[in-house]
């Protein structure tokens, strides 16, 4: 009680040397704690962001061609902007709906290249024609695209392949949807398209991107015979 009584004396009597001390030390303390507060509320969010995101690139990577089928049009068309953003496309927007010129998406490649879209949800029984190629061949004037694409769940006609050859057209078919669920790259599928991979002039970029030219289309690396090459 007594040493008590002493301490208090002595904290009395230096009290005008020690308050600003004091005060300092409870202003720090203060500012301390909003610190740790502050950094433990940021990396909350950021591993629940995270963690959304793994969830999503998840849930978009195992859905089936068959519960595509019960999407309708606007859910293919973010299922799709989904996965492009997925591959490392970016500036990816969904506008399908009346005045969209035959385009549902519009994005950039990872190697900077403006790429429109056309999601074409049909039942089995159709086919993407030529009609719709060409018509998509045309929107990329309007939107200043490099590369066009189709993604459809079901396939294309033979006219409507060589069209998408001819103007270079990617196309995604419906088994080529399959592996694009399943995990396989957009670069990986822009090699296997039957339409090819965009304007010659831009394959320079490509190789910058992925470290390799796409490889020629069958028709592109078969050889001439001597009756092709005396025509």
């Amino acid at each position: 009680m007594a040493a008590a009584a002493v301490v208090g004396g002595v904290v009395l009597l230096f009290w005008e040397r020690l308050w600003p001390f004091v005060a300092a030390a409870a202003v720090v303390g203060a500012a301390g704690a909003g610190a740790w507060w502050a950094w433990r509320t940021h990396r909350r969010l950021r591993t629940g962001d995270a963690r959304w995101r793994h969830q999503d690139r998840l849930a978009v990577s195992h859905r089936s061609v068959a519960t595509v089928d019960g999407m309708d049009e606007t859910e293919f068309e973010h299922l799709t902007a989904g996965l492009l953003r997925r591959d490392g496309c970016t500036g990816v927007e969904r506008i399908g709906g009346s005045g969209d010129r035959g385009v549902d998406v519009l994005g950039r490649l990872p190697d900077g290249r403006r790429l429109i879209v056309q999601c074409k949800r049909y039942a089995p029984g159709r086919s993407v024609t030529s009609p719709d190629i060409i018509r998509l061949v045309g929107s990329t004037v309007h939107y200043g695209a490099e590369i066009a694409m189709v993604v459809t769940t079901t396939r294309l006609t033979g006219p409507a392949v060589k069209d998408a050859a001819r103007h270079d057209v990617v196309t995604i078919s419906r088994d080529h949807l399959g592996h694009w669920l399943n995990g396989a790259s957009l670069s990986a599928l822009m090699q296997v398209s039957e339409g090819g991979h965009g304007a010659r002039g831009h394959l320079g970029r490509w190789n910058n991107t992925y470290g390799r030219r796409p490889g020629r289309r069958r028709s592109d690396a078969r050889p001439r015979s001597g009756r092709d090459q005396g025509r």
